[in-house]
């Protein structure tokens, strides 16, 4: 009964030890430069159904089903989806825009498991004509979520799809 007991107490504590030592948050972006002006890269971000023509969510999915609610291109603007495995469930809504600048959104996960994560969209002037887009998303890692992401690299899971989708943005953008 005793070593039961040590086992059980070593359980706990490593699950402790782990929690402690787990990343609470991530921050995953990417950046490319378009050869176009700010203000014309802007304005095509901050349309959610823009956004298909160079997610590479929609190249893993092309017949996922997607729902619109609210003004395009405004606050409180949602993009709902329903795809396959590698795309899963979940909302996108606008959330904040500084006109020419920064399109934020709150992506909500529901499948294939329940998170919320914050993204946004970056525009900054290179040169006149030349565009710095940089695409990111952060969060929060909640318990025991937090003790997975030991074992689990953000930047690598999503990275590669940011770079894939902003180099579809560019060659969008830039024909």
């Amino acid at each position: 009964m005793t070593t039961l007991l040590y086992i059980l107490a070593g359980i706990v504590l490593l699950i402790l030890i782990l929690a402690m030592i787990a990343p609470k948050s991530y921050d995953v972006s990417r950046s490319i430069e378009i050869a176009k002006p700010k203000n014309e890269v802007f304005e095509n971000l901050r349309f959610l159904k823009n956004q298909d023509a160079w997610s590479p969510w929609n190249k893993k999915d092309p017949n996922m089903e997607k729902k619109f609610t609210g003004t395009d291109g405004e606050v409180g603007a949602t993009s709902y989806w329903l795809g396959n495995k590698d795309v899963g469930e979940g909302e996108q809504e606008l959330t904040k825009i500084v006109d020419g600048e920064r399109v934020e959104s709150e992506l909500r996960f529901l499948k294939p498991w329940k998170s919320t994560s914050d993204a946004y969209l970056i525009t900054e002037e290179v040169s006149t004509g030349s565009t710095k887009v940089t695409w990111g998303f952060s969060g929060k890692n909640k318990f025991p979520t937090s003790i997975f992401m030991l074992f689990m690299n953000m930047d690598k899971a999503v990275g590669g799809d940011f770079e894939e989708g902003l180099a579809s943005l560019k060659e969008l953008l830039e024909k």
